[in-house]
């Protein structure tokens, strides 16, 4: 009997993930590159997202704005995004249309153009969008605490980037970065869909079999000790809303407690969605909304946790009522984490948030385009076959004594940042 999913590699080092999916006659095609703002140099932070703008100006097989119509006039969609550790591209189209999607990546991981007028226009656009979240508080708030997070490691960088580095790094700085990242042995093929597995395997050795590979490898990334006591940031604006960030180191994907996390974070503050592409569920069941919320400390609460290749981020995040200010709200916060630390959390407790994760993944995987986002996205930073197959009965071996150790050890008060925003009609920060 054919098989329904298979992974191998192709000589040149390329990862493929290849998954049948007969429900509709589409298929989701997904180039990854293991590189994202995690490979970053000094000075150079925000290249590795001006390069996946620079992506979409064009080779001279598929010259910029060619693409967008085709795409369109053949029923499909595309686009791409930059994180931490991965830059991803992805086309979800018609079946009978794929070799479009196969022939556009194969095609732009070794000919796209860097013509110098391109990446002084593309400047204009990223320093824009830079400006963009300085003017948002909580954004402004969010990439300051990440940063007082991390001393050594780049994760202490926003995908963004610096408006210094991103004034002074050059076309020959951009072009470079690419030759050097965008190489079959970096990248993992992801493709789900309506296809023929032994056809789509000949097919992906015909597009990207001959592409030679690039033997580079980054310097080695620089790791941080646990944070020696509580940090603060203060920053003040002329805004209206107070907002309170708590954040904690969190373990790595890979690693068991994560999944403990996550569970944790769904009873503390509402489960937090992995997937880029699925809406995560409501909070209004999680200890800190009835803590909160209902007596007018916070308008809004809720956590954040993602999947990295190395340990990163939990975070809190609160919007504060108008009634309510920053240590009152904080009091709460840590009240409710002591009693997670001190007490079990009750098994009926533990089994709704288990159910709110499936539930998630579940309406995930009745979408083409996430089911082929998670067969690269997991790869990444661990295995879709280890990692993400078993997500699901994994999930529910997660015991309360686990939970209960995850709130003890991540969740320190001593292990932490804490991030106010302060309104003032005058603006400024602290």
């Amino acid at each position: 009997m054919q098989p329904s999913f298979v992974k191998y590699s192709l000589p040149n080092g390329m990862q493929v993930l290849l998954k049948e999916i007969h429900t509709l006659p589409l298929i989701s095609h997904w180039v990854w590159y293991r590189v994202g703002s995690r490979n970053e140099q000094p000075g150079q932070t925000g290249i590795s997202h001006w390069v996946e703008h620079m992506q979409f100006k064009g080779t001279e097989l598929f010259p910029a704005g060619v693409l967008d119509k085709a795409i369109s006039r053949d029923g499909g969609y595309w686009n791409a995004m930059t994180y931490l550790d991965w830059t991803a591209y992805f086309e979800t189209l018609p079946a009978e249309h794929i070799r479009l999607a196969l022939a556009l990546e194969s095609d732009r991981m070794i000919n796209s153009f860097y013509d110098p007028k391109e990446v002084e226009s593309e400047r204009t656009v990223i320093l824009s969008e830079l400006e963009g979240g300085k003017n948002d508080p909580l954004s402004r708030l969010s990439d300051a605490v990440q940063e007082k997070s991390f001393d050594l490691h780049p994760y202490r960088h926003e995908v963004i980037g610096s408006e210094e580095d991103l004034r002074s790094i050059t076309r020959d700085d951009l072009y470079h970065f690419y030759r050097q990242h965008y190489s079959p042995n970096n990248a993992v093929l992801a493709i789900a869909g309506d296809f023929d597995i032994r056809q789509m395997r000949d097919m992906v050795e015909q597009y990207f079999g001959d592409i030679p590979s690039y033997d580079f490898q980054d310097p080695p990334i620089e790791r941080d000790a646990p944070l020696q006591g509580e940090r603060l940031v203060e920053m003040g604006g002329a805004d209206d809303t107070a907002y309170l960030q708590v954040a904690y180191r969190a373990p790595q994907a890979s690693h068991r407690d994560f999944l403990a996390l996550l569970l944790l974070d769904s009873i503390l503050s509402g489960p937090s969605s992995l997937n880029l592409f699925s809406a995560g569920i409501t909070n209004k069941t999680s200890r800190l909304y009835h803590r909160l919320v209902p007596t007018q400390q916070a308008v809004a609460v809720g956590g954040s946790v993602a999947a990295t290749i190395d340990p990163y981020l939990y975070d809190i995040t609160v919007t504060l009522h108008p009634n309510s200010d920053h240590d009152t709200t904080l009091r709460s916060i840590d009240e409710e984490i002591e009693r997670m630390q001190q007490e079990l959390v009750p098994a009926e407790e533990l089994a709704r948030a288990v159910k709110q994760h499936r539930a998630m993944l579940a309406y995930g995987n009745e979408n083409i385009t996430n089911q082929a986002f998670w067969l690269g996205y997991s790869e990444v930073f661990d295995s879709y076959e280890q990692w993400y197959l078993p997500l699901m009965d994994t999930l529910g071996t997660i015991t309360p004594q686990e939970v209960q150790r995850a709130a003890r050890t991540l969740l320190r008060p001593d292990e932490r940042v804490i991030g106010k925003f302060i309104p003032n009609r005058k603006g400024g920060a602290a």
